[in-house]
């Protein structure tokens, strides 16, 4: 049985996924293609520079979550999984 963080880590993932599909412009990609661990840039969701600021302003607007530093954002853009961690941590103190 999943415990309160796991729970609420596993509806961030979700939640981005979602926030990824309708905002950025993904051709032909759902929700469900979206793995937890693929790498946000240069696997399979294709992502690129341009996408990076996107996801930047949606996690401001969606979770209250900034990202300033270049450096932590090469670091929580590994992964879907990466990045909700980085968001519980920051929206959980």
């Amino acid at each position: 049985m999943m415990d309160a963080r796991e729970t609420k880590l596993a509806e961030i993932r979700q939640r981005l996924k979602e926030l990824l599909v309708e905002n950025l412009n993904l051709q032909d990609v759902t929700v469900e293609q979206i793995s937890d661990d693929s790498p946000l840039f240069g696997g399979d969701i294709g992502l690129d520079s341009l996408d990076a600021v996107e996801i930047v302003v949606i996690l401001q607007r969606h979770f209250g979550v900034e990202i300033k530093d270049m450096d932590i954002g090469r670091r929580v853009f590994q992964s879907i999984r990466v990045l909700a961690e980085y968001i519980y941590e920051k929206t959980n103190p």
